[in-house]
């Protein structure tokens, strides 16, 4: 790491020592965002830190960086567990845990990345040292998917890790039919391949992979596949699909068992459709979870990130949580959480929530910020109000148990073969030259670093968890 580097280190964890009351009022009440370039402005109410009472900073307790409650022995490995009326993790200690992450905490490829890299870091340990600091700093206390997480050694570095496999995209790469959509693999008329027959006996083969990692206690669980079409519509697309395609025949024999041998879509009902729905998703899981659980009975299945129009089907999670421990969800086009649809969610499925995207991107990076899904603000303080007007309200819901920020660092425009999503968007921590946004990660730390006090003031002293060390 050369001077300039850790000047700018040092000014980012200084500020943090640093940071006071005032500081936090900066925050804007009101925030002007838009859907993207060109797309009208609009003010969102927005919700910061200095709106609740004063909270104090969270003690920094057990190897994990869990909570100082803890309510029993710990297992060894990251659990869920719901105390009181709200959703938990539980550290392998035992301890109350929330997941704060970063996704996608890797080194840039792009040519100018590559020639700052050597010059700032000079080696992969280097960075790794920096980034898990920056990381601690901000009060982060894990990472998400497609983390480099051999690099930043979590045992050594005390981050918990997820795996992100993409068990149906890996297996339609081996078959052919998909393509890439921004954001996520693309598949014909929206029909992941489900009922191959094949499709089972690949994720079995393709499992044999967590065993490498199954004992260990820092890895939080894994992510079966990221943003698969979940749709209402998913009968109709079958159909669409060659008579011949597995899952055509999949979905005439539903309808035929249902309205007769010579049934057609003319005859589909609406509760056909969320009949299916939840046959694909069954279809879906079974094929993948036991795979998971054959290798690795010791951590958590975190699901397959839903996004989109599929945040809005209950029967969607309600057939998921039979086969997942926590469900995931992909959240954007909100600029605060649905108290309601969290609710919804946790309470179909039966399970706690884990928001595993979700950003905002400035127009004072320099970036163009054309592609990706978050919300277009004008500064890094706004993105900072975002942050924490956001986290507020999922730590308010009493279902979440995590949050992973998109992403690491911005996009760099002249990265190659990168997904139509990451091209030129603001959308990290740190620019794509890996300097620390100032006022992003400020703000940032005064959320994570005082979780457990927000907690507690919004649960209230009667349904707060007793420690077994009390």
């Amino acid at each position: 790491m050369n001077f300039l580097h850790g000047c700018v280190l040092l000014c980012v964890l200084a500020s943090s020592l640093a940071l006071s009351a005032e500081d936090v009022t900066l925050l804007q009440k009101e925030v002007e965002v838009a859907r993207g370039p060109g797309k009208s402005w609009n003010s969102m109410s927005t919700r910061s830190l200095v709106d609740l009472p004063e909270v104090s900073k969270d003690p920094e307790v057990g190897r994990f960086g869990g909570m100082p409650i803890k309510v029993g022995e710990g297992s060894g490995f990251f659990r869920t567990q719901k105390i009181k009326g709200r959703w938990w993790l539980i550290d392998p200690e035992g301890r109350l845990y929330i997941h704060k992450a970063v996704n996608s905490v890797r080194t840039i490829s792009s040519r100018g990345a590559r020639e700052y890299f050597k010059s700032e870091f000079g080696s992969m340990s280097q960075w790794a040292s920096v980034t898990s600091s920056l990381l601690h700093d901000t009060g982060f206390n894990g990472i998400g998917a497609w983390c480099d997480y051999k690099s930043l050694k979590p045992a050594s570095n005390n981050l918990s890790y997820t795996k992100l496999w993409s068990f149906m995209a890996k297996y339609g790469n081996k078959r052919g039919g998909t393509y890439q959509k921004p954001g996520h693999t693309g598949y014909p008329e929206d029909c992941p391949f489900i009922f191959d027959p094949e499709f089972p006996v690949f994720c079995m083969e393709y499992a044999s992979a967590l065993a490498e990692t199954k004992d260990d206690p820092w890895l939080i669980g894994h992510f079966t596949d990221n943003e698969l079409p979940w749709r209402i519509d998913m009968l109709d697309n079958y159909l669409n699909l060659h008579e011949e395609d597995h899952g055509h025949i999949a979905a005439a024999k539903f309808l035929a068992e249902r309205h007769g041998p010579n049934a057609s879509e003319k005859d589909i009902t609406e509760d056909d459709r969320e009949d299916f729905l939840a046959f694909a998703v069954d279809t879906y899981y079974n094929a993948v979870c036991p795979a998971i659980r054959h290798h690795d009975p010791n951590h958590l299945i975190l699901g397959s990130r839903f996004h989109g129009r599929a945040m809005k089907i209950p029967r969607l999670f309600e057939a998921a949580g039979k086969h997942l421990d926590v469900v995931s969800v992909n959240y954007y086009h909100a600029w605060t959480p649905d108290a309601e649809l969290l609710t919804s969610w946790s309470e179909k499925s039966g399970k706690p929530v884990i928001i595993t995207e979700w950003y905002a991107k400035a127009m004072d990076s320099g970036l163009e910020n054309t592609s990706g899904a978050g919300w277009l603000v004008k500064t890094q303080r706004d993105r900072a109000a975002f942050y924490q007007n956001f986290t507020l309200g999922l730590l308010e819901s009493r279902v979440c148990v995590g949050w992973h920020w998109f992403r690491y660092s911005d996009n760099d425009p002249t990265e190659k073969g990168v997904d139509p999503s990451n091209l030129d968007a603001n959308k990290g921590i740190v620019t794509n030259r890996y300097e620390p946004y100032g006022v992003l990660v400020d703000h940032m730390r005064d959320i994570n670093s005082r979780t457990l006090g927000i907690i507690r003031y919004f649960d209230g002293a009667d349904s707060w968890p007793t420690s077994s060390e009390d």
